[in-house]
């Protein structure tokens, strides 16, 4: 009998749930981890017998996924969860958010709220996300350092923001994209401000910065243009593989044939386009037509938790000719496909990254569980996690998170909470 290969890690689920290269249920199967990296999948007794493991993690009554990719968020907003939520969007963000943002905005604020929802989206079982914020650079310094893999937005504006002046912006993007090329955990893309809010001059620097550096561009996409947004984007040049859309609204059939002949990738963000009296889009008819389309949180502000599960679950409940399995795809290598990320994580495939998470399907709601996606999707809550790895790394064990203090965070949310109250930065 030939020697045992070794391992770092093998996890043995009664469920592992790969999502690619078929998006099926597998029983009585575990994964196999080296350096970070996935080397096998296969069914429990062949692993055992061709691995020597340093550590084994044997979860019979669990389902064991890629984890879930948050395609869209404002990280640090998650310290502005005190502040009243009201429709239509941008009557509150003027009214409500952008004065406190005006008077608390600083690099502590977005460090320290976007340590609230990496700590928060780890709980979760979301192992990558998409930030589009200010300060770029202190959202992309807390993931690094917490060894979670974000895609993190550089602000372009044809006006000053707190980050920068209107000239430095693209300036300050390139070096950041210098700072971080080779980061194994932090990626960048151009995040342009809404196109109504910017110039054709402006949109077209991007897109000469952008092919310059091959780097990938990802817009939110409001209702209040004067033009349609997609067409003059397509017209800039902008719309290609390699360009996301985040919550387009009002989508027609030339919208469609826009999206599905350039090959641009879709977010969409249910809990907080509902919140704010919009509609979702037709999820089953692009699915078939093949546009990759991922699930974001946008603001905790808005929605509350960060909480890609429940943005798969609402998505399902609209769109019900949608397969639980299709979804869930979407909550993972859709998403990782938005992020520029999709050779590296989204499915559980060898030479991927193991950005894992376990879910306990042995609760009374999901008893029987005869159709594992159903019970993740439509029975389990964020609060079945019970482990997360991020490239084989534990970040939460038995339901324990590893990589912060929630005590310590606890306290920071509050202290920031009386800033905010008394409208001071720090």
């Amino acid at each position: 009998m030939p020697p045992k290969e070794s391992a770092d890690l093998l996890i043995e689920a009664r469920w592992v749930m790969p999502v690619a290269p078929v998006n099926t249920v597998l029983t009585d199967h575990a994964v196999a981890v080296t350096a970070g990296r996935i080397v096998a999948l296969g069914p429990s007794a062949q692993l055992q017998a061709r691995f020597e493991p340093r550590e084994r993690v044997l979860r019979g009554e669990h389902a064991l996924l890629p984890g879930f990719v948050n395609a869209h968020t404002r990280a640090a907003m998650t310290l502005l969860r005190d502040l009243p939520v009201y429709g239509p969007r941008m009557r509150w963000l003027w009214e409500t958010v952008l004065p406190v943002e005006q008077r608390c905005m600083s690099p502590d604020f977005v460090r320290d709220g976007t340590q609230q929802a990496i700590a928060e989206m780890l709980r979760a079982g979301i192992t990558s996300f998409a930030d589009m914020y200010l300060f770029p650079e202190e959202a992309a310094r807390v993931a690094g350092a917490a060894r979670v893999r974000a895609a993190i937005g550089l602000p372009v504006a044809d006006g000053p923001t707190p980050w920068e002046s209107t000239t430095a912006h693209l300036a300050n993007a390139e070096r950041l994209w210098d700072e971080y090329q080779s980061d194994p955990w932090v990626s960048l893309y151009f995040a342009p401000r809404t196109p109504y809010a910017l110039s054709d001059a402006t949109l077209a620097r991007v897109r000469r910065v952008a092919d310059e550096l091959d780097a990938r561009v990802a817009m939110h996409i409001s209702e209040y243009e004067v033009r349609r947004p997609l067409l003059r984007l397509q017209e800039l040049g902008l719309l290609r593989p390699g360009f996301t859309a985040i919550q387009p609204r009002r989508l027609d059939e030339e919208d469609l044939e826009i999206i599905t002949r350039t090959g641009i990738c879709l977010v969409a963000c249910p809990q907080a386009n509902l919140r704010f009296g919009g509609e979702l889009w037709p999820l089953a008819k692009l699915d078939a037509q093949h546009v990759s389309i991922g699930l974001g949180t946008d603001t905790a502000a808005a929605v509350g938790a960060l909480d890609i599960l429940a943005e798969a679950r609402t998505a399902a409940l609209i769109e019900h000719e949608l397969a639980s399995a299709e979804v869930l795809r979407m909550a993972t290598l859709g998403g990782a496909t938005a992020l520029g990320l999709a050779s590296l994580v989204g499915s559980i495939e060898p030479g991927k990254a193991a950005d894992l998470v376990c879910f306990d399907l042995s609760t009374l709601p999901c008893q029987p569980c005869a159709r594992p996606a159903d019970a993740i999707l439509f029975a389990a809550t964020r609060n079945q996690v019970t482990d997360v790895w991020t490239s084989g790394r534990a970040a939460v064990s038995d339901g324990h998170l590893l990589a912060f203090d929630e005590q310590e965070l606890r306290a920071l949310a509050r202290q920031w909470a009386e800033r905010i109250r008394m409208g001071v930065a720090a």
